[in-house]
């Protein structure tokens, strides 16, 4: 049998589930900094941690384990049931690193594309 090469038509091999979710969860993260302190802070706890949550399954799927425990750090860090009472630069700093982590692992977390049956 002649081995497949790919073609520029082919669709990529692998595909990575996160990145719109961590590409949001950063956005979220960096438009949340101006919102520290304020009453729409929890609008953004809400949004991360789902998020945060979201990109772990995925992480858990792709068989990255290492990456949704990250991801499960981060929705406890945001949780808003339970806030935490951080001071203001502690919370810039927490929201730059995670921001960075959504994403790296939006763009890390990955798996492999089932072929459709032709």
């Amino acid at each position: 049998m002649a081995s497949r090469t790919a073609r520029p038509t082919d669709p990529p091999l692998r595909q990575r589930n996160a990145l719109a979710p961590g590409i949001l969860g950063a956005a979220a993260l960096v438009a949340g900094m101006a919102l520290i302190g304020g009453e729409f802070a929890i609008v953004i706890s809400f949004i991360v941690a789902i998020l945060a949550l979201i990109i772990a399954w995925f992480a858990v799927q792709a068989g990255q384990w290492w990456w949704a425990v990250v991801m499960v750090a981060i929705a406890v860090v945001w949780n808003p049931v339970v806030p935490f009472a951080f001071a203001a630069p502690v919370w810039l700093t927490v929201h730059i690193v995670g921001a960075a982590a959504f994403l790296a692992a939006g763009a890390m977390i990955s798996t492999v594309r089932n072929e459709p049956a032709r």
